[in-house]
């Protein structure tokens, strides 16, 4: 768990910007006027969804990865594609059938749009449940800054650029982490946090307590293989 807090913790600083338009820093007590239960109302929503489903915990944590990649932490991945308009990153091809929990994301700003009415922006949702995805599957929590805005534009195009492709090698994946400001230590801390693939494990028949024996078990054959689990 302490590798998955230091991936979220990576997350944030991968391309962001931690000052708002007007200057001013992000702040850790951003909402404490204007919404003061945000972080609980965030909490009750991604508890309600990993408890349905383990497997959103890693998801929710992959959404804030895939959208601090791109243009930064700004919410750009949440927009949809329009015709003539916008071309989403959720058609890009890391994102394409496999980005997921965007009803979760929708359920936290339905909540909060009826706590606070555009207050929260989207970016600072995905801050708060990828953080809070990391504690209600057992590991800690943090204090996370909040002000961000969110973009009225996606970049589909730097999406297929920015996030690391499944074929690339270690260079590649070296590259791609240090266009963001990450070094190739950060790049190995978050993908070990990021997720576990079941059709790459490989038990020893001669032990069956082994490490990877243990794994095939929760990750059974016929699992999806794009499963990202915390």
């Amino acid at each position: 768990m302490c590798t998955l807090l230091i991936a979220v913790l990576l997350i944030q600083k991968a391309g962001v910007a931690r000052f708002l338009p007007d200057g001013s820093p992000l702040q850790f007590h951003f909402y404490d006027k204007s919404c003061p239960n945000v972080e609980k109302i965030v909490r009750h929503v991604v508890s309600s969804a990993v408890a349905s489903e383990a497997r959103m915990a890693g998801s929710l944590l992959r959404l804030h990865f895939h959208d601090c990649f791109v243009q930064g932490c700004d919410g750009s991945l949440l927009l949809e594609s329009i015709a003539g308009v916008i071309e989403g990153e959720q058609q890009a091809l890391l994102n394409a059938n496999s980005a997921r929990g965007f009803e979760v994301v929708d359920a936290i700003k339905a909540a909060l749009e009826q706590e606070c009415p555009r207050i929260v922006s989207c970016a600072d949702i995905l801050a708060l449940a990828a953080r809070d995805s990391v504690a209600v599957s057992g590991g800690p929590s943090y204090p996370v800054q909040l002000g961000r805005r969110d973009s009225l534009t996606a970049n589909r195009e730097l999406a297929n650029k920015n996030l690391p492709g499944f074929n690339f090698n270690v260079t590649d994946l070296v590259a791609a982490f240090a266009n963001v400001g990450l070094s190739a230590r950060d790049m190995v801390a978050l993908s070990g946090g990021h997720s576990m693939f079941a059709a790459r494990l490989t038990p020893d028949p001669q032990d069956p307590t082994a490490p990877a024996a243990m794994l095939q078990q929760q990750c059974p054959a016929g699992a999806a293989s794009d499963a990202h689990t915390v």
